[in-house]
């Protein structure tokens, strides 16, 4: 490495904050907040960021914040996005930490992420080795999926008066080795749909099965038939996924009731066969009803499309974290995930790099009430953004 690349930030450079990130994530885990609901979690945010010199504007698409920092003559910008919001999970982790509010927790790690960027924040309002802009993005509604956080932030004129050449984002994954960095260019995330069917049927006494229609047993034949969208429909090179998350009919054991609810997720990477699934599951529940004499209403709503990162600014990400945490602690060809992530809104506008930093072969997974961010990992974070910061607007 030569002596440029040795005067930036370095792991050890952060390891005097590593006390301070520790606690302030653990105090947003005590106090999550829904989406839309973060207006305490800026505050703190907005508070800490004023305190290092940076300019912040408030209640961008909601409780959204941006700080602004500019150095030096040079004319780059870029902006590094951290989301703020948590879930509607009861805690289970029995931490001393774990949230006080009954029903909601951070069982995402946006606790941490927002960490990690406030720790860069302060170490580069202090070290200041760079030249040019650097707007940190702290996004609500990460979570709310259609209206979501960066929806909103971009029509509320993100990157009009923020305007950045390109923006980068992270994700904790559980599983990965901790501080473990997971690279891709091109698709990503998977987009994510969701298809609600209403299915009926004429209801009637249990004893007489033979007077009623029965949307229950439309809906058995219905969830048998979607396992064959991708499996047959769906060429093998390409990755789709539809679930049946929930199915609700009836209440009592003598009554058939005269309609069924089922609710899907659908994922997919490719806009045809985005296209096909949503062909194949509006055919599949017309005819499965209408064969049991039934019918079948499909709301099918299109939510956050795929997140392609771009090729450029992914090595460019890449190549940072190996000079961080060495070629070891990268994987540079990190296989798809199909999460979802509303990140891939911005990359529609800016090019930029969204990627995957380890939590730990031991963690729960996300969206699990037993699951808590790896602090270990918080001193990675803020030092690899301080770095990428220092590399992409080199004075």
């Amino acid at each position: 490495m030569d002596h440029r690349l040795r005067c930036l930030c370095q792991l050890a450079d952060l390891s005097g904050a590593a006390g301070f990130l520790s606690n302030t994530r653990r105090h947003l885990h005590q106090h999550p907040e829904l989406s839309f609901e973060e207006a305490d979690t800026a505050a703190l945010v907005g508070r800490h960021l004023e305190d290092w010199g940076w300019q912040v504007e408030r209640g961008i698409g909601g409780h959204g914040l941006v700080g602004t920092l500019a150095v030096g003559a040079g004319h780059r910008r870029i902006a590094l996005r951290a989301d703020m919001d948590a879930l509607p999970i009861h805690e289970a982790t029995g931490k001393p930490y774990a949230s006080r509010k009954a029903g909601v927790m951070h069982a995402c790690g946006h606790d941490g992420h927002t960490t990690m960027l406030l720790g860069a924040a302060e170490h580069l309002a202090k070290t200041r080795r760079f030249s040019g802009t650097v707007h940190l993005v702290f996004q609500p509604a990460e979570e709310a999926g259609q209206g979501s956080g960066a929806q909103r932030m971009i029509a509320d004129g993100l990157f009009e008066r923020f305007p950045c050449d390109a923006i980068y984002g992270l994700h904790n994954s559980p599983g990965l080795p901790t501080a473990a960095f997971g690279f891709g260019s091109g698709p990503f995330m998977s987009a994510s749909d969701t298809a609600r069917i209403t299915l009926h049927g004429r209801g009637g006494h249990a004893a007489r099965p033979q007077q009623t229609v029965d949307p229950i047993l439309i809906a058995g034949s219905l969830v048998m038939a979607l396992q064959s969208v991708v499996s047959r429909n769906i060429d093998p090179l390409h990755t789709a996924v539809v679930t049946v998350g929930a199915l609700h009919a009836g209440s009592a054991p003598n009554v058939i009731p005269d309609t069924a609810t089922m609710a899907l997720s659908i994922r997919s990477f490719d806009p045809k066969v985005r296209d096909r699934l949503e062909e194949r599951i509006r055919a599949l529940a017309t005819a499965q009803a209408q064969g049991y004499g039934g019918e079948a209403t499909v709301d099918y709503e299109r939510g956050y499309p795929v997140l392609v990162n771009s090729e450029a600014e992914t090595a460019f990400a890449r190549e940072v974290a190996a000079e961080l945490v060495g070629p070891e602690g990268v994987l540079a060809n990190f296989p798809p995930v199909t999460g979802s992530e509303d990140f891939a809104y911005y990359l529609q506008h800016r090019p930029g790099c969204f990627f995957r930093l380890g939590n730990g072969l031991d963690s729960a997974m996300l969206h699990n009430p037993r699951y808590d961010f790896n602090d270990e990992i918080l001193t990675v974070g803020a030092a690899y953004w301080t770095r990428l910061v220092e590399r992409y607007l080199v004075d």
